[in-house]
């Protein structure tokens, strides 16, 4: 009997989203040529709706030209199959109805086997919710998922597809914005980078950041310094800034180099703009999955705030390279590791393992199918490894 195999991408962009989908596809064109294929529209909210795209001969014949684009062909959604009163709110299910059932029900009115979801933390903790719904049921699904974000933050996995090529971006993003300081004197420069409860992305910037300094040839006696190019303060939300000890030791640096260039992880010191938000009665805005909505809290422009003045900055810019870092098409590093755990990822489908493919850290990083049980979110970057601290120490935060 021909299998029918559905994908879904969701969450937030993440530069493998499409290097994903091509790679699951070109496996199935191999493993399986007679398998039916379809990917719904905008992930889970096309799941509800029962919107989807057949996968054609020609389509998968031509499903190479995906890797060298970013974000996703068939469309991103933020949803949340167990947040009823979210859904009922957006006129994606009715009152009083069950967002699990309508979305198991679809599959089944799909006639779909295997279910692939291409996401984070929320999208397979939401694809676990569906497989545990599936089989509680008796619905005779397999559900694997493929684990993509910038923040490299899913319990127990090591490296999520797509944080390499974001580094490497932001990075990239970075040289140009901090060409600008020297565009007045006493500039500050605020990079903020994505990452709301882990500062793996900043941090990993900022080390390919630096490994691009490190390549360059300087010219001091005309003005071209490493020391005003580089980065003078690398801020993550695990560890704590002291924002009186940091604007002493900033207001040196811009005194002695004649500027200040932050990297800051957007969650980093959300808890003390949260807490004055409050105390002014204002509203902390939140969204599907209870996160902050960092881009209305802005994380920059609070941190740039606190530091300008005390620093003497005569200039401010704040830019955010999230967008940027977040669409990219796939760097080699990121395609090799996606092209693997696509590999075991139909593997698994096809023997009917459920469970999301990942390198998993409790298991000598080896590449796994993981159940779905053991995955979380909020993974924290761990700002005790050596590499970090000796970063810090080399760009006098320690």
């Amino acid at each position: 009997m021909t299998k029918t195999i559905a994908f879904l991408t969701a969450g937030g962009f993440a530069p493998c989203l499409s290097s994903a989908l091509a790679a699951l596809v070109e496996r199935y064109s191999a493993q399986a040529p007679d398998a039916r294929l379809i990917a719904y529209r905008y992930g889970y909210e096309g799941l509800l709706k029962g919107d989807s795209i057949e996968l054609s001969a020609d389509i998968r014949a031509n499903i190479g030209r995906l890797y060298a684009f970013g974000g996703s062909p068939i469309g991103n959604s933020r949803v949340k199959l167990t947040n009823v009163k979210d859904l009922v709110k957006r006129n994606l299910v009715a009152e009083g109805s069950d967002p699990l059932q309508i979305a198991a029900d679809q599959l089944v009115a799909d006639h779909v086997d295997i279910l692939h979801t291409i996401g984070g933390d929320d999208t397979n903790t939401t694809a676990a919710d569906l497989a545990a719904y599936l089989a509680k049921h008796n619905y005779g699904l397999t559900v694997v998922g493929v684990p993509k974000t910038v923040d490299n933050d899913i319990v127990p996995i090591r490296q999520s597809l797509g944080a390499w090529t974001a580094a490497d971006q932001g990075a990239r993003f970075a040289a140009n914005v901090i060409a600008e300081h020297n565009s007045a004197p006493r500039e500050l420069i605020v990079h903020e980078v994505m990452g709301r409860n882990c500062g793996y992305l900043t941090a990993e910037t900022t080390r390919r950041y630096r490994e691009w300094l490190d390549q360059q040839q300087w010219l001091p006696e005309i003005g071209l310094r490493r020391d005003a190019w580089d980065v003078h303060a690398c801020y993550v939300p695990e560890a704590h800034i002291d924002i009186a000890t940091e604007a002493a030791r900033l207001k040196a640096v811009m005194d002695t180099v004649g500027n200040v260039n932050i990297f800051l992880s957007e969650g980093a010191g959300v808890d003390d703009i949260v807490t004055e938000m409050e105390k002014a009665g204002e509203t902390v805005p939140r969204d599907a999955f209870g996160h902050l909505e960092l881009d209305k809290v802005n994380p920059g422009k609070w941190f740039a705030d606190q530091f300008a003045d005390r620093i003497g900055a005569d200039k401010v810019m704040v830019q955010k390279s999230g967008y940027f870092a977040r669409s990219a098409a796939s760097n080699d590093e990121d395609l090799d590791l996606i092209k693997r755990t696509c590999a075991m990822a139909v593997e698994a489908a096809l023997a009917g393992q459920s469970g999301v493919v990942g390198m998993d850290e409790q298991n000598g990083d080896t590449l796994s199918v993981i159940e779905f049980p053991r995955i979380a979110g909020h993974k924290p970057f761990d700002v005790t490894q050596p590499w970090y601290q000796q970063m810090l120490a080399e760009i006098g935060q320690a």
